[in-house]
This record gives structure tokens, sequence and C-alpha cells, in this order.
């Protein structure tokens, strides 16, 4: 247990407001957190409202319980990491990981890799089934993600995600194959989704007003196979939001799905009938969405450093483009 006494000096504020401007390497949440369980007094009397207003001359003590072990248990298990340090990991996740434990998934995630990898140094503002975890990746999609190592980090990291970019070098860049060749060469889908009214576990496309904005930008990189008569692209996305499976339900509204999507493009599957046998043969091997986070960069949260991470195709996704690319399709 580790004690923090304070006198504050200031004008009539909210007591998490104020402990966040006294302790800044504990953010603001972990904080409002401590306040609930009690570990906060003023003036020898404890407070349990984050919101309660405290003024000049307040002596406030805050007590910082010992870090209790992340209830996921630790599995080593091997990570490709892009990058580390003493603040955050980078890992190049594969298709096929959970990153976080959650019913059905209550081991084997990338949650449990990364408490062997990184022991107790992962932070708490997550919460003990994510901690660290600043954005996540769907199971079946591969790439880049940062986890945070301490609350500092993680604070850091959170803001710019929040902010999606606009007054930082946050870029999130994603490579999918989809069905069919959008209109345009570049564009921008900006439509509002929702948890669907019909089933809970997939994201819908709601009306303006409804919802939670989102915006996916997009380009097409390549027409598959070259030739008159494509019938599936390869296409760079760029998040200028993060939603639970925005660049699939954004796609799949625009009439382009992704190859391999059960969820969101089960009405594309008689679209397989113009592969050829080693096309079809390729997208049965992929055996999940052709999705990959390509690229990711941010500010460092200590340094102010810009970082940018790079991953290659894996090699799934890699097998699929190239018999895209090299074969003809079968008549339309």
């Amino acid at each position: 247990m580790m004690r923090r006494d304070w006198v504050h000096e200031g004008g009539l504020d909210r007591l998490d407001r104020l402990l966040a401007r006294a302790f800044e390497d504990l953010s603001r949440s972990r904080l409002q957190a401590l306040i609930r369980e009690g570990q906060v007094t003023v003036d020898g009397e404890p407070v349990r409202d984050p919101s309660a207003r405290i003024g000049s001359g307040a002596a406030i003590a805050l007590e910082i319980p010992a870090p209790s072990p992340a209830e996921p248990a630790a599995e080593p298990m091997a990570l490709k990491v892009a990058y580390e340090d003493k603040d955050l990991i980078v890992i190049d996740k594969p298709a096929g990981l959970v990153v976080h434990p959650a019913a059905g998934h209550e081991s084997g995630t990338l949650v449990n890799a990364l408490i062997a990898h990184c022991g107790e140094s992962l932070s708490g503002v997550g919460g003990v089934r994510r901690p660290g975890i600043v954005h996540r990746l769907d199971k079946d999609t591969s790439g880049l993600l940062v986890v945070a190592k301490n609350d500092q980090a993680h604070r850091g990291l959170a803001a710019q995600f929040a902010d999606h970019g606009r007054a930082g070098a946050l870029e999130r860049a994603y490579l999918a194959l989809v069905w069919g060749v959008p209109g345009r060469t570049r564009g921008t889908i900006a439509v509002p989704l929702a948890r669907s009214s019909h089933n809970r576990e997939k994201i819908a496309v709601v009306p303006a007003g409804r919802g939670r904005h989102a915006v996916t930008h997009y380009a097409v990189e390549e027409t598959l196979p070259p030739g008159p008569e494509p019938v599936a692209s390869l296409v760079r996305c760029e998040l200028e939001t993060g939603r639970t499976h925005q660049i699939r339900v954004h796609m799949a509204h625009a009439g382009h799905p992704l190859l391999g999507d059960g969820v969101y493009g089960a009405g594309f599957k008689t679209k397989a009938n113009r592969l050829t046998e080693t096309q079809r043969a390729a997208l049965a091997d992929l055996g999940r969405q052709a999705l990959h986070a390509a690229v990711l960069g941010f500010d460092h949260p200590r340094t102010g450093e810009a970082l940018r991470f790079e991953s290659p195709l894996p090699a799934d996704m890699r097998a699929l483009l190239d018999a895209l690319r090299a074969g003809e399709t079968a008549p339309g």
C-alpha cells in the first residue's frame, strides 16, 4: 500500500480533477475507481464521490493498494513484437488470436500472452480483463496494435485514439480484399453504426442521428484479376473513427464486402463461382475476412516521438492476392 498526502490550495473543484492534476502518473479513470473504493480521504474522512467539490486548504490523502495480479492467467506464447520499450509494446497479431478474455474465450488470448511477456508492467486502466488494451482488432483480423505498459502511457495513447489523429500522428491503415470494384478509386464512407436490433453480435448501419459517428476513407490499390472483368479489389482503408467491425460493415454497406467475411458478406457467396479452382482454394484456405492492419502510427505518449510501423500481408492473404492476380475469372 502506498500513501500520498496533499493539501489543495486552489479554488473549488471536483475531487477527481484535483487528483488528476496533482498525480499525473495516474489516469483519471484509475483515480475515480480509487475514490469509489474508499481509498481517498478529505480532512480525514473518506469521500467516495469523484464529483465531490473540494475547497482550498483541504488535506487530501490517497491510498494506492499494491497491484493485484490480473485475473487472466499468464500463458507464454510466441508473440511477433514490432517494438517495445518501458512504456508500450506494439504487437503484430496473427489472425485467429482473440485480444482479451471474454465469454467463450477465457484463455489463449493476447492478454494472457502479454501478462506472461510483460509481467506486472501492463497498465491497469483497462481493468483486469483488458490490462493495457488501448484498442483492439477482431479475432480474425491480423496486424498491428499497441498496448500500454503503464497508466501514463495508456492515458496518452487513449487520448490520441479518441482524437482520431486530428491533432497528432495517429494513423491506422488496413488492407482489405473486397468483392467487386468501387465506382470511385477513392472515397469516404460516413454512416453511423450501432448494434443490430436483430442480432446483438452484429453491427448495422443506422439512420442519421442514431448510433455512433463512423468514417472510413478508402482507396482502390489494385483490381483483381487485372483486365476488363475484375471480380475483386485490393483496397486500402484508413480509419477516421474506430468502431467495432467498422471497415467490414462500411464496405458491405457500399456493396463491396470483404472476401471471406461470413458475417457481413454472406450474400456474396455466389461471387465465388467466378473464381478459378486455384482462387477458390486460396479463399477457402484463408478461412477469415481478408483484412489486415498494415500501418499504425502514433506519438510516443512519454517522449512525443512520432512512431510508425508497417506490417506486410500475412501468408494467407498474400496467397489469395497472388491467386487473384494470376488467374482469369470464369465468365460472369
